[in-house]
């Protein structure tokens, strides 16, 4: 069924994780969650969760020059298997979004038997559509597309407005999303159309 249902009248959850970063022998942990969840594409109201989560050793310096999280800002952040009922609401029933999602799917498998998906790839639809690009980078692409502000505005309450923040990321991939769909008429499309884009 949610294959062949158009785009615009799919549930959408965007979900981005930021990390610790890694050393040799060690395994990467999340530090922030941001998801923004629509009923429908354009759905005037998304659903707006953001949370710091509790890490058991100190964020990389090479991470935290990245996404401007530090040990010190964790202090009393709760620890993920906590935030799992939000995730689970929030990610439930809906098609999950994120550019290259890779890590989000790898930070999920946390809790095991969780079956969220479908999931869409923003990055292999930018790519798609516009491969004359030489970086498909969410910053770059937002801003070369004009959404940038956007973002901003969808955000702008929050507190978290500056790109590698997990929440301004989810929050531009969702957006990222709708001006693709927009620009290339493709609100009537369905996930078999862009299967290129579609992981399970």
């Amino acid at each position: 069924m949610v294959l062949s249902t158009a785009l615009e009248d799919l549930c959408w959850a965007a979900i981005d994780f930021e990390s610790a970063g890694t050393a040799p022998g060690e395994t990467d942990c999340p530090v922030q969650i941001g998801i923004v969840r629509v009923e429908k594409l354009f759905s005037p109201t998304p659903q707006l969760f953001t949370s710091y989560i509790a890490c058991n050793r100190p964020v990389r310096w090479s991470a935290a020059r990245v996404h401007g999280i530090t040990t010190e800002t964790l202090q009393g952040a709760p620890v993920y298997t906590s935030l799992w009922p939000q995730i689970r609401n929030l990610l439930r029933d809906a098609v999950v979004l994120g550019h290259n999602p890779a890590t989000e799917k790898r930070f999920l498998r946390s809790f095991p038997g969780h079956g969220f998906g479908p999931w869409v790839d923003t990055l292999a639809l930018a790519r798609q559509a516009a491969p004359e690009l030489p970086d498909h980078a969410l910053s770059t692409i937002c801003d070369l597309l004009g959404i940038s502000s956007a973002v901003d505005t969808l955000v702008q309450d929050t507190g978290h407005c500056r790109w590698h923040d997990a929440l301004y990321d989810a929050a531009a991939s969702l957006l990222l999303l709708r001006t693709l769909v927009s620009e290339l008429a493709m609100h009537r499309s369905t996930l078999q159309d862009i299967s290129f884009a579609v992981s399970e």
